[in-house]
């Protein structure tokens, strides 16, 4: 603390106050960013530790809890039901994601050479999807892939002298309306992203490379692709989380009839919670799909360092 030598030589201490201007500045910093941690801790924190604690009970929602140990994850896994959603669900990903980052990359490409006009209006038509509601998008795909001979679809198939496909109740048929909706859906933002990961790069590099008689795949190979690789791990990651975590498209493809064909693992979940009143079963397989997730995030950050090596 400061000192003040005095008329007597004696040495007065003199008291700093406590809220000093720093200490002011850095209370009202924190004070403008605590509805963000309050929100989050409320919607976002405790509904996944009451989740992990009611994965463990079993509750109906209204009444009281019972503790039941570890019979909420033997019910799930002795459950045929909660594996076809497992595989449902990875085939629906892979189906919809692998195919998307590969068109979304190439269009993101188109967009960025100097071949293409009228680049903005693309760009934003491309992103449009992704703001559409998502109920506008099942009517409209419900429309196309809809189980009467003259669907849109069926009427495309007919032309390669293929039977009409009944796509509510078809085990492949199915999965393909689906995944062709999220991919519609997603392909946008994902162009967006590679884009702007695109723009990034010197144009000066490609015009090297020309020079020295580059073609347009080595210009991709040996430029484009290494130089996009932190954007593509991103989007590769992002994607494979957001397909684990289907539950929209599906939903209202398939309305409350939530058939084996298309259930996903969130929509079992779902299920078993606001259709079964089981809140137990339904904690218990979120609980499962977190760590489900959670190996799939370290697979993808492993392979994504030994790419980035």
């Amino acid at each position: 603390m400061p000192e003040i030598q005095t008329k007597n030589n004696t040495t007065k201490v003199l008291k700093m106050p406590y809220f000093t201007e720093r200490k002011k500045e850095s209370l009202t910093g924190y004070l403008y960013i605590s509805p963000f941690f309050i929100l989050f801790t409320i919607f976002s924190i405790f509904p996944i530790f009451f989740s992990f604690y009611l994965a463990f009970h079993r509750w109906n929602g209204l009444g009281e809890m019972q503790y039941v140990g570890w019979r909420n994850f033997k019910l799930i896994l002795d459950d045929p039901m909660f594996w076809k959603s497992i595989s449902n669900t990875f085939i629906m990903a892979l189906m919809g994601t692998l195919p998307q980052l590969i068109v979304a990359f190439l269009l993101a490409y188109a967009l960025n050479s100097s071949i293409v006009r009228f680049k903005n209006f693309f760009r934003i038509s491309i992103f449009m999807p992704n703001v559409t509601s998502i109920v506008a998008v099942a009517i409209v795909f419900g429309t196309i892939y809809t189980n009467s001979e003259t669907g849109i679809m069926n009427v495309v198939l007919s032309y390669f002298n293929i039977s009409p496909i009944n796509w509510g109740s078809n085990e492949w048929g199915l999965k393909v309306a689906i995944s062709t909706m999220v991919f519609w859906r997603w392909v946008g933002y994902n162009t967006i992203i590679y884009l702007a990961g695109m723009q990034s790069i010197p144009n000066e590099l490609y015009e090297a490379a020309k020079i020295d008689g580059a073609s347009l795949w080595q210009q991709i190979r040996y430029i484009t692709l290494p130089l996009m690789k932190p954007v593509i791990i991103f989007t590769v990651f992002v994607s494979t989380i957001g397909s684990l975590q289907l539950f929209t498209e599906p939903l209202v493809f398939l309305g409350r009839t939530m058939r084996e064909e298309g259930i996903t693992m969130v929509l079992y979940l779902y299920r078993e919670a606001f259709m079964n009143n089981a809140f137990g079963t339904a904690s218990a397989s979120a609980v499962i799909l977190f760590f489900i997730i959670i190996i799939i995030s370290v697979i993808n950050l492993l392979v994504a360092n030994r790419l980035g090596k």
